[in-house]
């Protein structure tokens, strides 16, 4: 039976007053996710929490196939919740950006909507698991940049599908086997956008998982800092 260690960190950042990102770690549910908010305080802010609570007030003793579903069903929940809030607030836009992911002793499932990611490290190689809901990934796709290039593109804050936004909310799905020794990570845009991927396979690469959240954090905050900064490092020991 697989075994899980975890770590996380969320900042608000060098720059900004509040932070709009949230996370959730529920190990017992073999359940992490992280969300970032777009609308202003009292709005991204809400938005994420929003879509953390969902998730979080799932029973705990769902079978992994209908813990999957209630995941899913949590986070279109959490939707019509944020849509209705904008209406009733008056608001043309709350929405948050959602990667949320759960593991079992064989395999891994992970669901997303926005900018926010899933790495994952194996065997001393990491990879980006997720796709970007964004301008510039239709780019990288296309074939005219990296990733690396990407974060530096003039609209790389232009996301094209979030929580909240929009009558009908899609959700990508990933899923594949889990091996001993993988290693996950989960951040907000604050994270990627300071660093590229050579920097964050050598981050995470053997360091303990009792500080490697907070060394990757400190990377965005010494390279500027200007967004808010969350994510959650899970480990199949």
């Amino acid at each position: 039976m697989s075994m899980f260690q975890f770590s996380a960190a969320t900042h608000v950042g060098r720059v900004r007053r509040i932070n709009e990102d949230s996370i959730l770690s529920l190990p017992e549910q073999r359940i992490w996710l992280v969300s970032d908010g777009m609308g202003g305080h009292s709005s991204g802010d809400f938005a994420s929490q929003t879509i953390v609570e969902a998730v979080a007030t799932l029973p705990a003793d769902l079978p992994p196939g209908d813990m999957m579903r209630a995941v899913r069903e949590a986070i279109h929940n959490a939707h019509r919740i944020i849509l209705q809030a904008a209406e009733d607030r008056g608001v043309s836009t709350i929405g948050a950006t959602v990667v949320a992911l759960m593991l079992t002793d064989s395999h891994f499932v992970a669901f997303w909507a926005g900018d926010s990611r899933l790495y994952r490290l194996r065997n001393g190689e990491i990879e980006l698991l997720t796709t970007d809901h964004s301008v510039v990934a239709d780019l990288v796709l296309a074939g005219q940049m990296t990733w690396d290039e990407a974060e530096l593109h003039p609209s790389s804050n232009a996301i094209t599908r979030a929580v909240g936004v929009g009558e009908e909310l899609e959700l990508d799905k990933i899923r594949g086997e889990v091996l001993e020794g993988d290693r996950f990570l989960l951040c907000t845009d604050g994270l990627n956008k300071y660093t590229t991927m050579k920097m964050l396979e050598d981050a995470t690469t053997e360091a303990p998982i009792a500080t490697v959240a907070d060394s990757l954090l400190q990377i965005a905050l010494d390279a500027g800092g200007a967004d808010n900064i969350s994510l959650i490092v899970v480990d199949v020991a």
